[in-house]
């Protein structure tokens, strides 16, 4: 054994988190040996807080309260959502800055080789919001990638009923790119050039 097991358990908790390796997670842990008391009981006190978060009972994103910010906020087009997979993808509509209507987060995509039905993401709850709308526009703002395709193909179905027009991201986005790692001009052209698939 390398470390001290005490220090070998924070590398380890640090390895945890995505896109972090035995180096990184080295570098990590040795930096918060070097963090006051106060800033280590601060960072594990902001740890468990971020735990208490809960999903907006409206659109389904990350919430300090029954409803999001950015459902309550009336300045914000509740005809228009944007239909995401999670939120990661809010937050980085929202560093964009000029979509001005609102989301609604699947929480995953359709996924039959993983085991994730229709069931198993944020849809029932969508079908809702549009009943109570007024000619909503629909964005769907999902990954080119299988998953994304069948969880599209499948919203178009269930609303083909209904007065809801359904529009989708430019196809400038690469293939299978995620969301969050766009840049913003990308990403802003994409929702302006947004094409529809359905009226």
């Amino acid at each position: 054994m390398i470390y001290p097991k005490k220090l070998e358990n924070l590398i380890e908790s640090f390895k945890k988190l995505p896109t972090i390796g035995e180096k990184s997670a080295e570098r990590l842990a040795l930096a918060t040996l070097e963090m006051s008391t106060e800033d280590v009981d601060n960072f594990s006190k902001n740890l468990i807080y971020a735990k208490e978060l809960v999903k907006c009972s409206i659109c389904g994103n990350l919430s300090d309260n029954e409803i999001c910010s950015i459902c309550s906020d009336d300045s914000r087009d509740k005809n228009i959502i944007c239909v995401i997979e999670d939120s990661k993808s809010v937050f980085t509509f929202e560093k964009v800055g000029n979509f001005k209507g609102t989301y609604h987060v699947l929480n995953g995509l359709i996924s039959p080789k993983d085991d994730i039905g229709v069931d198993d993401i944020n849809l029932s709850s969508l079908i809702r919001r549009i009943d109570d709308l007024e000619k909503p526009e629909l964005i769907l703002a999902l990954k080119s990638s299988m998953e994304g395709e069948t969880t599209i193909l499948y919203i178009k179905k269930i609303l083909s009923n209904k007065d809801v027009k359904i529009s989708r991201l430019s196809y400038g986005i690469p293939m299978g790119a995620e969301l969050e790692y766009l840049d913003v001009i990308t990403l802003d052209k994409a929702l302006e050039d947004r094409k529809i698939i359905s009226e």
